[in-house]
C-alpha cells in the first residue's frame, strides 16, 4: 500500500514536471522580440484570461481578423497581428456553437489594441444545455438563445495597456 502511494505522488510530479516545461512565450519576450508596429500598421491582440477555479465559462474561439486566421484562443492564451491603420474587424467563432461575434472597430498607426475574449450568456446557456441533456440541450437552447444581442461564442472588450499587460504576463501565444 504504501508503494502504491510513493508511487502515485512520483507519477503526479512528473506529470506537473511536463506541463510547466512547456510554458509558452511570455508576451513581454515576445514583443521584445518583433518590436513595436511597423510603420503605418497596428498591432491586435485577443488574450483570454485563465480559468478561475471550476468555471466552465470559457470558449476555444477560433479568431479571424479581417478574414484571416489569428489562431485558436483559448483560457489561457493570446494570439495578435498587425495589419496596416484603418477599420478592421474581428470574428470568433466556436467549432460546433450556432453563431459568430462580430466586433468592428478602427486602428491608428503604431498603436496596439486589446481585446478580452469572455465566454457570452448565450453561450454559458447552450453550454449548460448541452451538458444537462445532450444534442437535444443544445438545440433547444440554440433555439431558444436565437434571439440574444450577441448570437456568437464570446463577448470582445476592448482593454487598455496596463490591464493588458498584466493579464498577458500569465498568458501563453495561441498555436
Amino acid at each position: 500500500m504504501f508503494r502504491c502511494g510513493v508511487a502515485l505522488l512520483a507519477a503526479a510530479m512528473l506529470l506537473s514536471g511536463c506541463m510547466t516545461q512547456g510554458a509558452g512565450s511570455e508576451y513581454a519576450a515576445v514583443v521584445q522580440k518583433i518590436g513595436p508596429p511597423k510603420p503605418g500598421q497596428s498591432r491586435i491582440v485577443v488574450l483570454q484570461e485563465k480559468r478561475q477555479g471550476l468555471s466552465m465559462s470559457v470558449c476555444a474561439c477560433e479568431m479571424k481578423l479581417d478574414g484571416q486566421p489569428m489562431g485558436k484562443v483559448i483560457y489561457g492564451s493570446y494570439a495578435y497581428a498587425d495589419r496596416p491603420a484603418g477599420r478592421h474587424q474581428l470574428v470568433a467563432s466556436e467549432l460546433m456553437f450556432p453563431g459568430e461575434t462580430t466586433r468592428e472597430f478602427n486602428t491608428e498607426s503604431g498603436r496596439t489594441y486589446y481585446f478580452l475574449i469572455r465566454s457570452s450568456e448565450r453561450h454559458d446557456a447552450v453550454t449548460a444545455g448541452t451538458m444537462m441533456v445532450g444534442l437535444v440541450g443544445l438545440a433547444a437552447a440554440s433555439v431558444v438563445t436565437s434571439g440574444s444581442q450577441n448570437t456568437g461564442p464570446a463577448d470582445l472588450f476592448p482593454l487598455d495597456e496596463a490591464a493588458a499587460r498584466t493579464t498577458l504576463a500569465e498568458l501563453q501565444l495561441a498555436q
